[in-house]
């Protein structure tokens, strides 16, 4: 059957993407940022993932006010990098795995959870963002990245936006949908976004660097304890922009020690400050077999 192996935690900050497309990595403020991901790097390239189910949210380039899923997967064949005002970032078209998807769209939402399906969309920095970092830099002329990555986009950017309860129990229905998939495949779970950060107002600029880290101490150890955080803590001790963490418990809520298995193991823990005007963190937790 299809497994959940690890889950993936990460930041998805613009500027990362464009350090990367603008050969800025190496210079000494970036520097110290990539440098968190070489060993993830190094651990992808063991894993070889068939696919990778990537829960992001969307910047208003594949839906506005107009239209405002709270969870919408892609079952597309393939998706386009999202032109976000600058062009589409140089990296390879996103290969999509509809029959996988398809068949988490119909597990999920007889699992009593209402999905938006689209088979067509592009997808901007905050799906991309995390394969440049884990995957490295890919030549867009060769094609694809080398698994492929199912688009599952989540409303955290307009309120009314799902709770951490809500995105911790979408993520054991997913996995209980990849399980009962019939075909053979490496899966992993990307949850993506955050850590504390906001971009306008009063705060603007806030990073809180202890709550972060007691964040992912609790996202590791007590998953269902932090899942039960209201909204109103992750606005104000993380900033208006750090309720983008509750997407890291659909990843977590997909983990076998969730649904009774042994608890998984850390592979890797990162967190830096700043990267723009965010904090970064990055969490890799792999299922014991």
């Amino acid at each position: 059957m299809a497994r959940i192996t690890a889950s993936v935690y990460t930041s998805h900050v613009p500027a990362i993407g464009a350090a990367l497309d603008l050969g800025k990595a190496q210079e000494p403020y970036w520097q110290p940022v990539f440098a968190g991901y070489d060993y993830g790097k190094q651990w992808i390239k063991q894993q070889k993932p068939d696919v990778i189910f990537l829960v992001y949210n969307d910047h208003a380039t594949a839906f506005s006010l107009d239209l405002i899923p709270t969870f919408a997967i892609g079952t597309g064949a393939e998706f386009q990098p999202a032109d976000e005002g600058w062009g589409p970032r140089p990296v390879p078209v996103v290969k999509g795995h509809p029959e996988l998807a398809a068949h988490i769209a119909q597990s999920v939402i007889q699992d009593d959870f209402d999905l938006t399906i689209v088979n067509k969309m592009d997808v901007d920095h905050g799906l991309t963002v995390p394969l440049s970092l884990m995957f490295g830099e890919q030549d867009p002329q060769q094609g694809a990245w080398p698994c492929a990555v199912i688009p599952f986009a989540v409303n955290v950017v307009q309120y009314p936006v799902p709770s951490g309860r809500r995105c911790f129990q979408l993520g054991q229905a997913i996995r209980r949908a990849v399980e009962s998939f019939g075909g053979d495949l490496n899966v992993q779970i990307w949850g993506t976004g955050g850590m504390s950060h906001q971009l306008q107002g009063p705060r603007a600029g806030l990073i809180n660097q202890e709550w972060d880290n007691a964040f992912l101490d609790r996202l590791i150890a007590d998953p269902a304890d932090l899942a039960q955080l209201p909204h109103i803590d992750y606005v104000r001790e993380a900033g208006s922009e750090g309720i983008e963490l509750v997407m890291w418990l659909i990843a977590r809520g997909a983990m076998a020690d969730v649904a009774g298995g042994p608890a998984p193991e850390v592979k890797q823990r990162f967190y830096h400050v700043p990267a723009s005007n965010t904090a970064v963190g990055h969490l890799i937790l792999e299922n014991k077999q």
